[in-house]
This record gives C-alpha cells, structure tokens and sequence, in this order.
C-alpha cells in the first residue's frame, strides 16, 4: 500500500539508467518537515521508514514531524513509533518456534476453511542453521566431518522440520548446516545495505534494515544495516508484516580518531569500545560511529565492534555507509549494478558519510592509537585487561574470586596417565570461535602467521589443551588455505571443526575426561582463552570456571603458554630445539606482513564460489528427507510439537472473557526478569520437564536443554516460572518455581497447579511489582504465561517489550496504581480476583480488580489497561497477533 506522503517526499533516482522511487529526506525537509540533515544517519533510516510507510494509523504525520523535534530535546520525548524492517534473520535455536508457529498456522487456515498457503513470511526471512554443531572431535583431520555427523544425529527431527520449512513457504529461505555463522552469512551475502522491492510494477528503493533473533544481529550495522536482536515474538512480528513498536531512542556519537599501533588488533580495539561504552551507559541506546579514524579501520574492523553492541549494551552500533563499504561490498562479490545504487541513493538522502557532524544525545572520543593489546575476562566481557597485566589479574582474581591464596594458589592435579600436572590458571580450551572475530581475515590471518613462526621455531601447544578453529564461513577456509596458513593451525590442533558458533555459545563440547577428571580432583579454576564475545559464568564448558575473549592469534599464544599465569608479553612462551626461550615479539607478525597476505589471499571469487548455491547444503543436508505438503505432518517428536494455540479459531473473533473468580498464580516482587519466567539452560531430571520427556522414553543423558526445544511447547510450558532462583511470595523463603493450589493450601511446581487449575475451569492471574519482565525479550516468557492459563499480570509497571508480547499472546497486562501493590493491600495469594467488563476496554483506559480476601472483605483496585495502541488492542481482541494475522491472511 503506498504511503499516505504527507511530506511530499515520493522522488524517482536513476541509477546508470535504471529508474528507483525513494522516499527522499531532502524533499520532506522541503514540504514541512523541517531540517533533518544534523540528524544521525541511524535516525534518517528510521525516518525513511516511516515516511515511506505512513497509514495514517501505525504511523502518523506526528509520528514523521518528532524527529524533526528529536534535533531540539536530543531524544528526551519518548516518542513511540511503529517501524517495519526490511527483512527477518534468524538462527536456528530462537528460529525453530517461529517456523513452528507459521506451520501451526497452516493448519489453522485450513481449519478455517482457507488454503494452508495463505500462510507465509510477509516480508523476506533467513534462517542460518549455525548453533548447533558442538566440538566433540577436535585436533584431527576428521574432526570437521565427525562432528557434523555428531550434529545430524542429535538434530535429525529438528533439521527435518526446518528442511520442510524451505520448500513448504514462500519468502523463507534456510541455509543449512555447514555454511556459517548468521551474522557472517548475513555481512558477507545476505545484506544489501539499499534493499528493493517491486510493487505494482514500480522498483522502490529503501535502506536494508533487519531484526534478528540473536541479539548478535547488530554485526550487520558495519554494512550500514539497521539491525538488532529481538525476540522470537517481536520477530514473527515482523515476519508477518506488522510493525516493530519502540521508542525514538538517544543516540551516543563515538568519534574515532588515528590509527591501530602496531602489535595491535581489532580485537584489542572492541574490548575497549566495549568497557569505555558500559562505563558512559548506553543500554537501550543507539550508538553511532563518526570522526576520521574511520578511514582507517577496514568494514571487517567495523563489523568486530558493531557485533559486540549487546556486550556494550547499546541496541545497535551504526557505521554510515562509506568508501570503504563500497570496497566491502565489491571484495564479497556483490553486483555491480547493486554497488553503484548504494553509493547513489545515499548520498541522495544525506547517509553518506561526510565530514559533517551529526547531532548526538551525547559523544565520547576514542583515539585509536592509544589502543594497547588487551584480553577481557574472567567472567564479563567489559572486563578489560591490558595484556602486560593479564598474568598479575589472573592471580588476583585468584584469591578474589575464587578464595584461593598461598599455597592453594600452587596446588596441582596428577594427569592420569601422562607425564604432565596442571594447575590453577592452566588453559584447558583455546578456541578460535564466534561471529565476533572470524569475520575478520585480519586477525584469522594473523593467528595462522602465528601459528606459523611457532612452528618454525619448534614450538608446540601444551598437551593439556583442547584447541579448536571454527570459522563463521567457508571463505575463511578458502583464504588460509590459499595462504598456506591451514596447515600451520592444523599443525598445532587447530583443526577445522565446523562453521557455525560453538564455544561461544557453550557449544565448546567436553574436555577430555581425563583432563576433566584431573580439574575435578582438586578443584582447579582451569580457564579457557577463546576468540568470542561472551564468557560469562559457566557458559563456556562446566569444567572451566575462569574464561578469557581475546583475539585470534592471542588465542594460539595462550594455547602454546598454556596457562594465564605465564605473563606472554615477558616470559617466554616456550622453548625451541635447542631449550632457548621464544618469546611472542619472536612470533607476532607485523601489521604489513597481515596486511599484505589478506591482500594476496582474499578475493571475490571466494565468496561467489561459495555462496553461489549456498541453499543446497551438503550431502548430509541433502539426505534429509522431507515431504512436499503445504502443511506439517506432525511426527511424535519431543523437539518440535504442534502448539495448541488455535484450538477452536473462528473467523471472527469472539469478545475477550471476562475474568471471574480466578486464583493467583504467585505473587512476585520487583524486576522479575524473562530470565526468571521463560525456560532456560539444562532440563533437571526433577522438573517437570524432566518427567515428561522420562515419560516419553527420553534418558537423562539425552534430555538437552530448553534451547535446543524450543519448538515444542509440552517441555517449554513446563519449564516455565521454573526459574531456581525466582522467589514466589505466597511461599516466603522458598525458592523457585512453586506455588500455593486454593483451596486446598497445597504447595506444588507452578505447572502441576496450573494444570490442576485447569481441570477445575479456573483462571489464573499473576501478581508482581516493579518492571515486571525486565531483561532479554524472550517469547517463551510470553507463551508459557498463555499456555500456563494465566489471562491477566497486573504489577506495578513494565518493561516495555515484555508488556507488548503479553499482549501479542492475548494476555492482559494491568498496572496497579501506586500504593496499591499487592503487598501494599495485604495480599498473600489466596484471594479471589474478579475483573469484568473485559470487551469494552480502550487503549490506556481503567479497569476494576475486585480482590476478595480469605476472610470475605473485598478490595477494588481501578488499575491502568497497558494496552496503549489501538493497533495492540487488536491483536488483544483477536487472541494475539497470530490470530490477528492469521484472520487477515485467511480473508484474502
């Protein structure tokens, strides 16, 4: 549907002869707007946006007129607009529910009396299968092909489904295991930077934006692509054409200036982006990048501190399109014809980057060459340590951390079996992992040239050591090869063990038991040096309790040291054949001997080669067999289920209920998070969970974890306010997910009660305080409330993405006047609560919750209906966005 154009700004660009419509900024600043050229460009990206998408309902002429307003307050107006990107990633751990969901649709629409093919993504959507491969086999030529048989093995159900998802809907495309990270895929194939479509004969030309399902998605904004991670609701969302609703946010400018001295890395660069950004605070925040020392930086040095937003804690870290994107985007194979309309369209709309200075929130400045060698550990990725003091933190954090001083610090384990000790400190996994790094052929190069003059010098890496390479592409393996790089690494166990995230995501597969073993018996802090970006606190491998980011050729360094306590930038790293000391100077190669291989070795034909047919997958992939049908023919599969979310649909929807004489489901204090409410990590053998899949024939040592399904709502339901750490006040000093059943004043697991609560035909509400479901956006948080039989959370306030999922699953969120909390009226979980009137409510309107207490008093509470758009109070209405979207499918 064409915008409504209240600006007039509809303009048509010629590019070497072929005919665009824009949406021009210059234009609307002429017709009304105002003056946006001191505007960000991430900002003029969001605009286009809305000018190009105006209804006169999502998105208003108001809407367009508060940016112009943003250049007066700096966005201190909080501004509520609805943005619609261009297109969908996913990867396939958060991507599987939402392909669940399309094909739970499909079946729905054929319930209704539609066609099953109604269903499909609205907009473009890719999902990169990337986080499963685990590194079981390491250090061998076969290791590569091991684990990707390891990896179809335990997938096989999954892989099925998402192969059928391929063929079966339009607008979606899988790319199978094998190829690569996401967010690699995504920088070196998928992005445009200018995305097209063709509507009603016309090519329309707009800025390439994305939301992801991996909060990682923000790498992509080196390509100048507006993109970040959002949550498996939000993200369907989008998928289904409705709009992404958040505020006009602040954007922090961070000017660079000089250039990387030598001995430095862009690793080095982003771990001190990362701890200057959280100590400035930019959580919900846009951050752009401007100032001359961006011409020094190539796109892969971009795309290291744009991937790593999530550790700085800011939405995205924007890079505007330059020279060098140009470069980018022509070494990766992209046409020609799509180059030039990049270049032509935005400097056309004032994105081009300039020397002018836009007009932040607020700046920092970062001279570039006082970047000084760094890792960043043991637990936090803001954590920066300077190089040359990394042995003395090690140490300290030794006694800090972990309590052992003196002569526990010396302590060693017998290796059973070899000749060899280790001890607190020792590197047990060295990983060259993760999107972060492995995008960068500067510092994959470098550690290759490193493992190279350690070799010639004779040195080996310490057998304690799991040492690992897994790329985020095949081109990766293309240029070491091509360098003659790979059979250094390979040389040193830095075998290839697949393309996809491994121990960034504590895929990093077990230690060798006798190495495990050896930590076990003296509890050791062994540590792991990897090329990621997370380390937090038992993510990487439960026998490794301190973990070091670092980039790659830091990674083989500390592999050949084998331990933290070893100060690489004095002692020696090692000895050669003659027992004479190496040190690292003796080994690092110059930033000219990098460069100059990159040059020699990375070349287009790569990346066209290997993403030419990148939807064909292998042999393993092409053996998966799948069905033809529009729908999904349901296997008994404790991986993927049909969700129960359309039992009973009609076309029309009927009035939401109202809620009578419902039970609370628990009462909670303030800033419950998602992590608290949605499933996550390993499934115990005494949950709920755990019983259903031992009932299903499931052992324990097969049993996974939630993330892995996600697909099936039987075990996620289950896991859901399972949290051990959440604290339910009807049961004060108890910990985790139980709850109190009424009448009979039983305590239970918050499942088992909900279910009985079920058998009953009573409703249940939930009660919390403060910024209720605060943290991560994570659909499961939502669902499971749903599926749980919750209709109504009334707490004190929101948080903001959290409130608008409830609503997209047909859950009423009330906010509780102040001084009205649950604790403040005395409640303490086996009251009664009434709310009626449910049809007729409005957007940000009052609503009665009657409370009738044990003793027979009641209390009416006039809480504030969160529902705060009319476009929310439809998706309400309807029983949920997929509903609401459905409906609309149906009809046409």
């Amino acid at each position: 549907m064409p915008s409504l154009d209240s600006f007039k700004s509809r303009r048509e660009l010629d590019v070497n002869g072929k005919k665009y419509v824009y949406y021009s900024l210059p234009a609307a600043s002429e017709n009304g707007l105002g003056d946006v050229s001191k505007l960000p460009v991430s900002l003029k990206v969001l605009l286009e946006n809305l000018l190009r998408n105006e209804d006169g309902t999502t998105v208003k002429a108001e809407d367009i007129k508060a940016f112009a307003a943003w250049l007066d307050d700096k966005g201190s107006a909080n501004h509520e607009i609805a943005y619609r990107p261009a297109r969908v990633l996913m990867q396939d751990f958060t991507g599987v529910p939402a392909v669940v969901d399309l094909a739970a649709m499909r079946d729905a629409a054929k319930m209704l009396g539609s066609e099953a093919t109604a269903i499909n993504p609205q907009v473009p959507v890719d999902l990169v299968i990337d986080h499963s491969v685990m590194v079981d086999y390491f250090s061998t030529p076969e290791a590569f092909d091991q684990n990707v048989a390891r990896e179809y093995e335990r997938n096989k159900e999954r892989y099925e489904f998402l192969k059928w998802g391929q063929f079966a809907f339009e607008n979606f495309r899988a790319v199978p295991p094998g190829t690569g990270i996401c967010h690699q895929v995504n920088l070196e194939y998928l992005a445009k930077s200018v995305w097209t479509k063709n509507e009603d004969g016309v090519d329309i030309a707009y800025p390439d934006t994305c939301v992801g399902t991996d909060s990682h998605t923000t790498m992509v904004n080196a390509l100048s692509v507006l993109g970040w991670g959002v949550g498996g609701i939000e993200a369907e969302a989008a998928m289904l054409g409705q709009p992404v609703s958040m505020l006009i946010p602040e954007v922090i400018g961070f000017k660079l200036s000089g250039s990387l001295p030598e001995g430095t890395t862009a690793t080095d660069l982003v771990l001190t982006v990362v701890e200057m950004l959280r100590a400035k605070g930019v959580v919900g925040k846009f951050v752009e990048f401007f100032g001359p020392g961006l011409s020094n930086l190539s796109l892969e040095d971009e795309a290291t501190i744009a991937n790593m937003a999530p550790e700085y804690g800011a939405t995205c870290g924007f890079f505007p399109v330059d020279a060098e994107t140009l470069t980018y985007l022509d070494t990766t194979g992209r046409e020609h014809d799509q180059i030039a309309l990049v270049e032509a369209y935005t400097k056309a709309q004032g994105m081009f980057r300039t020397d002018l200075e836009p007009s932040f929130t607020d700046t920092l400045e970062l001279d570039i060459s006082t970047v000084r060698p760094s890792i960043s550990g043991p637990k936090r990725p803001q954590d920066r340590i300077a190089l040359d003091e990394a042995a003395d933190s090690f140490a300290i954090t030794l006694g800090k951390e972990f309590g052992e001083v003196d002569a526990d610090a010396q302590k060693r384990a017998k290796v059973e079996g070899e000749e060899y000790s280790i001890g607190h400190g020792d590197v047990v996994i060295a990983a060259i992992t993760s999107c972060t790094n492995t995008s960068n052929p500067s510092v994959l190069v470098a550690a290759g040239l490193v493992a190279r003059k350690a070799i010639e010098r004779g040195l080996q890496v310490q057998p304690w050591v799991k040492p690992s390479l897994a790329p985020g592409s095949q081109v990766v393996t293309d240029y070491l090869k091509k360098a003659d790089l790979q059979k250094d690494l390979d040389a040193l166990g830095f075998n290839l063990v697949g393309y996809g995230c491994t121990t960034c995501i504590g895929n990093s597969g077990p230690l060798p038991k006798k190495i495990s073993d050896a930590i076990q018996s003296k509890n050791l802090v062994a540590t792991s040096v990897l090329s990621g970006n997370r380390n937090f606190e038992g993510r990487i491998n439960p026998d490794v309790r301190a973990n070091y980011l670092a980039s790659p050729p830091l990674v083989v360094a500390y592999a050949l040291a084998g331990s933290m306590n070893v100060d690489i930038t004095r002692d020696p790293i090692g000895y050669d054949d003659d027992n004479e000391p190496v040190y690292l100077k003796d080994i690092w190669p110059s930033s000219k001997e990098i460069a100059e291989t990159v040059r020699s070795c990375v070349t287009a034909q790569m990346f066209e080669k290997r993403y030419g047919d990148v939807f064909k997958g292998d042999e393993h992939w092409q053996a998966v067999e799948v069905s033809g049908s529009d729908t999904y023919s349901w296997p008994e599969s404790t991986y993927v289920a049909n969700p129960p979310y359309f039992e009973g649909m009609t076309m029309t929807p009927e009035a939401p209920g109202d809620v009578i004489n419902a039970r609370i489901m628990g009462l909670f204090g303030g800033s419950i998070t998602t992590d608290h409410i949605s499933p996550a990590g390993n499934i115990k053998a005494d949950s709920p969970a755990g019983r259903y899949l031992a009932e299903k024939g499931v052992p324990v040592t097969e049993f996974n974890s939630y993330g892995a399904r996600r697909g099936n709502h039987d075990v996620m339901m289950r896991g859901t306010f399972a949290n051990i750490r959440i604290k339910n006040q009807m049961l004060p000093g108890t910990e985790g997910g139980v709850t109190k059943h009424f009448p009979s004043g039983e305590q239970m697991d918050i499942y088992d009660a909900c279910m009985r609560y079920k058998e009953e035909n009573v409703p249940l509400v939930v009660f919390a305080g403060e910024l209720y479901g605060t943290g991560s956006s994570r659909d499961w948080a939502a669902k499971g409330t749903l599926l749980l039989g919750v209709r109504a959370v009334c707490a004190s306030s929101f948080e903001r993405i959290h409130r608008s999922n409830l609503i997209g699953m047909g859950v009423l969120p009330l906010q509780m006047p102040e001084g009205q909390g649950w604790a403040d009226l005395g409640m303490t979980g086996d009251e009664i609560v009434t709310i009626e009137n449910v049809a007729n409510i409005t957007p940000r309107g009052n609503i009665a919750v009657n409370i009738k207490f044990a003793d027979g008093t009641e209390k009416t509470v006039e809480a504030l209906i969160r529902i705060d758009t009319e476009n929310e109070l439809e998706y309400f209405r309807n029983g949920g966005i997929l509903h609401y979207v459905l409906r609309n499918l149906a009809e046409t």
